[in-house]
Parts: structure tokens; sequence; C-alpha cells
């Protein structure tokens, strides 16, 4: 059984400097998680910097071209950021967001792939801050495509702003990549909302 992950740094986790290619965050976690399921395959395609818009122009190559059973989604931080710290590019609003992701969705909604869809987490550790603010239509898309393609959702963004409430670790280095708190987190979270279901 094949397992593939992809998305953006924060699913990168350093995985081209790591000789399994899983890299040194969730989705090393969530690998060590169900290690004694000797039939699960794990392939990581995170890439720094990626947007929805760099998913599609690899999407073949990437994830199709593996044939997987699973694919985990992570996207849509970047799809924010962009907008606070490179006003000048060209920008991939809600709608476009949503437009792609059907598109990349519809090549695998053959009944057979199961998707799990991860919610964007956070920008900044405070969730009044601008950046999760613009976060929240990214979010509810991620949530209405999980209903449309019956694929499962990981409800990390209301996680991670539940833990915030909490204040009890640092989850992110710069407000966006992962503490090894903030990546346990989201193991923890994607291993909630899928394990019972995969693992049998």
């Amino acid at each position: 059984m094949k397992w593939l992950f992809i998305g953006d740094s924060i699913t990168d986790s350093g995985r081209n400097q790591d000789p399994e290619g899983l890299g040194y965050g969730y989705v090393r976690m969530i690998k060590e998680e169900i290690i004694k399921e000797s039939h699960v395959e794990i392939f990581n395609k995170g890439v720094s910097g990626d947007r929805i818009t760099d998913l599609e122009k690899r999407w073949k190559r990437d994830v199709l071209a593996v044939e997987p059973d699973l694919i985990s989604i992570s996207i849509g931080i970047n799809d924010v950021w962009r907008q606070l710290d490179h006003s000048e590019m060209e920008q991939v609003l809600p709608s476009d967001f949503e437009e792609i992701y059907v598109r990349l969705l519809n090549k695998v909604n053959d009944g057979i792939v199961q998707i799990v869809l991860m919610e964007p987490t956070i920008i900044e550790e405070n969730i009044y801050l601008k950046g999760n603010q613009l976060l929240m239509p990214y979010v509810e898309i991620v949530r209405k495509l999980g209903a449309k393609f019956g694929a499962i959702v990981v409800p990390t963004h209301e996680t991670f702003l539940q833990a915030l409430g909490k204040k009890k670790d640092t989850l992110t280095t710069d407000g966006v990549h992962m503490t090894s708190e903030g990546d346990r987190l989201m193991a923890d979270t994607w291993l909630k909302s899928c394990k019972d279901n995969l693992l049998r």
C-alpha cells in the first residue's frame, strides 16, 4: 500500500537531506506511529515554497505517476503568505485556489484512491492577525471540498487555534514553519482523523 504526502515546506521538512526521503517533520512522525504496518510505504512529495499552482505543475509526475492508494494534501499557507510578503507576485485568490484544487482532485477521484485533505495550519501564532484572517476562506474551501469528494478532512487549522488558546507550547519557529511540538500536533491530528479508517 502506498501513502503519498504532498504539500509545501511544512511537509517537505528537509526530505532531500534525509536518506529515507521522509523529512524530519509530521510525515516522519506519522510513519513512526504506523511502523508496525509493514504493508504501508510512505512517499513525501513536499516542496518548500509551493502554492497550489505549483502542485498542479507537478501533479502528474509526483502524484499520478506514483499511483498511490492514499494522497494526503497540505497546501494553502504560501497561497496566503505570498499575499503578505510578496504582494508584487501574481496571487492565488480563494476562487483560484478552489478551482485548481477541484481540478487536481478530479484527476484522482476514481473511488479507489483515499483522499486526505489537511486544513492549512496558521500564519503567526495570533489568531487575530491579518494572515490568519486571510487564511480562513482557504480553510473553508478545504472543508467544502472534503465533503464534495468524500475525503477525510484533517482539522489542522482548528486544532492549532485551540492550542494557541491554551498557550502551552511554541508551535512554529517563525509563525509558519513547525517546531517539534507543531509537527507533533499535526501528526497527532492526522492520525486521530485517519488511523481508524485506514489501518484495519
